[in-house]
C-alpha cells in the first residue's frame, strides 16, 4: 500500500504541474567563464542542452524510414513533444513519451517484429527518462523505469508475436538503468554538498556566535573588576572621610555614611549579577586593567617579537573612563597580533587621537616583504569580531579593511562625551 501510495503520488498526482526547468547559477562552473551579456546566456544552458537533445531525437525519428515527408515528420514530432515538454511539465512529458510510443509504432512501424519501441522512441524516450530523473526525485525515476520496464513486457508478449523480452526492451531497461543510476548518484552527491554547505554555514555562525559570546564574556569579567575596585574606593573614602575633619556636623556624617551603605549595597549587587560571568577556573589578575597609557609597553613588547611600530599621539591627552582606556589598550593589541599572525614581518603604525567628542584609533600595516622567511599563521578569524563587539559596546564605530598598497587598516572612533557628562554630573 505504501508503495502504490507513493506511484500515485508521485507519477499521477498533479501530472502537468507547471514546474519550469531552473536556469544555471550565475556564478556557476560554465557562468564563470563569461562575462557581461555572454554570462546571462549561459544561463540558459539547460535549455539549449535540452533543445539540442529534442531535435536529435527529432531527426532520428525522421528519418528513420521512408515513409514520406508528412509522415516523417509525423514521427519526428512524436518524438521532439516529449522532449521539449520536460521543460517545463516534466511528469507530464514522461506519460506523453509513454502515450507516442505505441502510437508512433502504430502509424510508422512496418510490423509485429519492431515492437516496442521504434528507433525514433526509443531515443525520445531514453533522453525523457534521463531528463525528468535529473528533475525530480530518484524515487521517482525508479517507478518511470518500473512502468516502462511494465510496457516493455506487455509489447513483447501481447503485441509482437509473443517475443517475450526482446532485444529493444533489454536494451532499453539496461541503457535506461546506468542512466538513473549515474543521475541518483549525481543527486546524492549534491544532497551531501548541499548538506555541507549547510553545516559549514551553521558552524561558522555558532563559531562566530561562540566568539560574540566570549567577548562579552571577557568584556563583562574586566569591567567587574574595573567598576568593583572604584566601588570598593568609594566606600572606603566614605567612611574614612568622617576622620579626616576635627568635630564633622551630624549631617556630614549620616552623608557619608549613605555613601558608603549605597557604595557596598551596589558593589554587593555588582558581584552578585556579574559575578556569574566567570569561569569556576577565572582569577581576578592582581594588576590593574591595562590603559592607553600602557601603549608603550604593549608596543615595545611585538617589537620584541619581530614587528616595526610606530606610535602617533595628537590632541590634548586627558585621562578617559577606564572602560574606554581599556577597550582602546585591546583593540590595539588585537590589531598588531593580527599584525604578527598575518603579515609578519610588515611595518606598522598607531595612531591615537584625542578629539572633542572621543577618541580616535588607526592601526595600519603595510604588506609583507617578499620573500619572507616567516609564513603568515592564520588564527580562527575572529579578531576582527572581537573588536567590533568592544566598540559596539561602547556605541561607537569601526572599519577594516584592506588597503591599497596590500596592507591592513584598522580605523576605530569610541564616543567619550557622555561618559565624561556623566562623570561631571
Amino acid at each position: 500500500m505504501d508503495a502504490l501510495r507513493g506511484l500515485r503520488q508521485n507519477l499521477f498526482h498533479d501530472v502537468l504541474a507547471y514546474r519550469p526547468m531552473p536556469r544555471a547559477r550565475a556564478d556557476g562552473p560554465l557562468a564563470r567563464r563569461f562575462s557581461g551579456r555572454a554570462r546571462e546566456y549561459a544561463t540558459w544552458a539547460p535549455y539549449a542542452l535540452v533543445t539540442a537533445a529534442g531535435i536529435i531525437a527529432f531527426f532520428v525519428a525522421a528519418r528513420e524510414d521512408d515513409h514520406g515527408g508528412v509522415l516523417n515528420g509525423m514521427l519526428g514530432l512524436f518524438a521532439l513533444a516529449p522532449v521539449l515538454l520536460t521543460l517545463v511539465r516534466p511528469v507530464g512529458a514522461f506519460w506523453l513519451s509513454m502515450i507516442l510510443t505505441p502510437v508512433a509504432e502504430a502509424v510508422g512501424g512496418d510490423g509485429v517484429t519492431e515492437w516496442p519501441w521504434l528507433m525514433g522512441s526509443f531515443v525520445c524516450h531514453f533522453l525523457v527518462l534521463t531528463i525528468v530523473a535529473v528533475r525530480t526525485r530518484p524515487r521517482t525515476a525508479a517507478w518511470m523505469w518500473v512502468l516502462t520496464a511494465g510496457y516493455g513486457m506487455f509489447a513483447e508478449t501481447a503485441l509482437s508475436g509473443g517475443h517475450y523480452f526482446g532485444s529493444d526492451t533489454v536494451q532499453m531497461l539496461f541503457l535506461s538503468a546506468l542512466s538513473l543510476l549515474a543521475v541518483t548518484v549525481w543527486h546524492i552527491r549534491h544532497e551531501a554538498r548541499q548538506e555541507v554547505n549547510a553545516q559549514q554555514t551553521v558552524t561558522a555562525h555558532e563559531r562566530s556566535r561562540r566568539t560574540l559570546l566570549e567577548e562579552r564574556t571577557t568584556i563583562a569579567r574586566e569591567l567587574h573588576d574595573v567598576v568593583a575596585h572604584h566601588m570598593s574606593v568609594v566606600a572606603i573614602q566614605a567612611e574614612a572621610a568622617p576622620y579626616r575633619v576635627q568635630n564633622p556636623p551630624p549631617e556630614l556624617e549620616k552623608a557619608f555614611a549613605t555613601i558608603r551603605e549605597n557604595a557596598v549595597a551596589a558593589l554587593t549587587e555588582l558581584r552578585r549579577v556579574l559575578g556569574v560571568v566567570r569561569a569556576e577556573d577565572y582569577e581576578a589578575p592582581d594588576a590593574p586593567q591595562p590603559t592607553l597609557a600602557d601603549l608603550d609597553a604593549l608596543l615595545a613588547n611585538v617589537r620584541e617579537a619581530g614587528l616595526s611600530v610606530d606610535k602617533t599621539v595628537t590632541g590634548a591627552v586627558r585621562e578617559l573612563p577606564q572602560g574606554v582606556e581599556l577597550s582602546a589598550y585591546r583593540i590595539v593589541q588585537e590589531a598588531l597580533s593580527n599584525t604578527l599572525r598575518h603579515a609578519p614581518g610588515a611595518a606598522a603604525k598607531v595612531e591615537v587621537s584625542y578629539v572633542l567628542g572621543g577618541l580616535g584609533l588607526r592601526i595600519v600595516n603595510g604588506p609583507p616583504p617578499e620573500p619572507s622567511l616567516v609564513k603568515p599563521s592564520p588564527g580562527a578569524g575572529h579578531g576582527i569580531t572581537g573588536m567590533r563587539e568592544r566598540v559596539t559596546m561602547l556605541n561607537g564605530g569601526m572599519t577594516a579593511a584592506r588597503t591599497d598598497e596590500g596592507g591592513y587598516e584598522v580605523t576605530v572612533f569610541l564616543p567619550v562625551a557622555a561618559a565624561v557628562n556623566e562623570g561631571e554630573a
